[in-house]
């Protein structure tokens, strides 16, 4: 029993550290642009099962109750909190934020799409839309030389004043991608989400319409990390952590004093 013990608390150890690192990535993306928090998920390991309830005791009686003893703990999987973060405004006219639900669509290298919430957009020499990687907004929007006062409107379309026309000229527009299961998008840095399986293919369509969120220029959203929560929880995992050394301690004491009694 007292090695079952030992077994038990190591697992405890081993949760607690994984659920400190997933609030050690939250805290260090706090200012990460429309970073979105993960949450760590428990789950108890199998159960030894040394008596069923209503297994036989006699030939005449049953067992009331069982006795079914744990393993352990592991974290099952990790949540992203998809909870909107704050608008703040920049001033920068390609910089856009997503009001409400979806993702901008960016070309990563070899064609790849990608997906993200961090609208820190700029030109680049060919006068192309891309992010602060160099990849390219699709639907692809082209900037001409020259023109001036580039606005963005909620639906996400695209004019500027270009030299010698009276008025604006539309460039494009901004779609946004939408999915059944955002949460099971694939993490893959630099802000940027990857479709899979669990998350559905992308639903493309206009900024504002069948539930996707309004484009707001000259804004960013920021992380929706709660520092105070993550402090919280790091505390508590702290706790979790010593109470769990305390046991292997504790047992250990146990072992060295059987083996001195023996």
């Amino acid at each position: 029993m007292p090695s079952s013990a030992l077994q038990v608390a190591r697992t405890g150890l081993e949760a607690q550290d994984t659920r400190m690192r997933v609030i050690a990535n939250n805290l260090a993306n706090v200012s990460t642009t429309a970073f979105k928090r993960d949450r760590a998920n428990f789950a108890t390991l199998a159960y030894q099962d040394a008596r069923v309830a209503g297994a036989q005791s006699s030939t005449e009686t049953a067992y009331a109750t069982g006795l079914n003893l744990g393993i352990g703990v592991a974290v099952q999987s990790t949540t992203r909190m998809e909870t909107q973060g704050s608008l703040q405004t920049t001033g920068n006219s390609l910089d856009v934020a997503l009001d409400g639900d979806g993702y901008f669509q960016v070309s990563l290298p070899g064609g790849q799409l990608a997906y993200t919430r961090a609208g820190n957009f700029s030109r680049s020499a060919e006068g192309q839309l891309v992010t602060s990687q160099g990849y390219p907004v699709q639907p692809a929007i082209t900037i001409p030389e020259g023109a001036t006062a580039i606005t963005i409107s909620d639906d996400g379309t695209v004019s500027a004043q270009v030299a010698g026309q009276s008025e604006p000229n539309e460039l494009g527009q901004i779609t946004v991608a939408s999915f059944t299961n955002p949460v099971a998008l694939q993490a893959a840095g630099d802000n940027f989400m990857l479709e899979t399986a669990g998350s559905g293919p992308a639903q493309v369509g206009v900024a504002g319409e069948q539930g996707r969120g309004h484009v707001r220029q000259g804004m960013l959203e920021a992380s929706n990390v709660n520092i105070v929560e993550e402090l919280v929880d790091m505390i508590e995992t702290q706790r979790a952590y010593e109470i769990n050394s305390k046991m292997i301690s504790a047992v250990d004491e146990m072992l060295r004093n059987a083996n001195q009694t023996l």
